[in-house]
C-alpha cells in the first residue's frame, strides 16, 4: 500500500514495475545489469476517487499518456532497489500535486488612500503633460 494522503492510498498491485537496462555511460555495469525501473500506473483503472482521477488526467504532464497511463522511468542510481524507491516517490509526488486543491483567490479591494494617491498622481501627470503644449500669446 502506497500512502498518498490521509484518506488516499494506492494498492501495490495497481502499479506495474519492470526492470530494464539503463541508458548512458556506466561501463560494464550498464551492459550487464537491468537496474533501471519502468513504472506504469493506469489512472482510469485505479482505485483513486473519481475527482482525483479527473484532476490527474487534466494535468499537462509529459509522463501521462493519451490513454491515461502514467509512465515513469527511474535510472539515476546504480541499484535497482534505489531506482524502484525513486520511481514510487515520483509517482507519489505527481499524484499529491494533483490531489491538493489550490487555494481560492480572494480578490482584495484597494484602500481609499491608495485610490486617492492613484488619482492624484494621474492629475499631476496630466498637468505636467499639459504644460508641454505650445505657448500662445494672449
Amino acid at each position: 500500500m502506497i500512502q498518498i494522503s490521509n484518506n488516499v492510498s494506492i494498492p501495490e498491485y495497481e502499479i506495474e514495475m519492470s526492470a530494464v537496462r539503463s541508458q548512458g555511460a556506466g561501463g560494464q555495469n550498464v551492459n550487464k545489469v537491468a537496474s533501471a525501473i519502468h513504472l506504469r500506473f493506469d489512472i482510469t483503472a485505479s482505485s483513486l476517487p473519481e475527482r482525483n482521477k479527473e484532476r490527474l488526467l487534466k494535468l499537462s504532464d509529459q509522463r501521462i499518456t493519451k490513454d491515461g497511463v502514467i509512465v515513469i522511468k527511474a535510472q539515476e542510481h546504480r541499484s535497482q532497489e534505489q531506482n524502484r524507491e525513486e520511481a514510487l516517490q515520483r509517482l507519489q509526488d505527481l499524484i499529491k500535486s494533483a490531489i491538493i486543491l489550490p487555494k481560492r483567490r480572494k480578490p482584495s479591494k484597494p484602500t481609499r488612500s491608495s485610490q486617492r494617491r492613484r488619482l492624484d498622481s494621474k492629475t499631476k501627470r496630466g498637468q505636467i503633460k499639459s504644460m508641454r503644449g505650445k505657448v500662445t500669446d494672449e
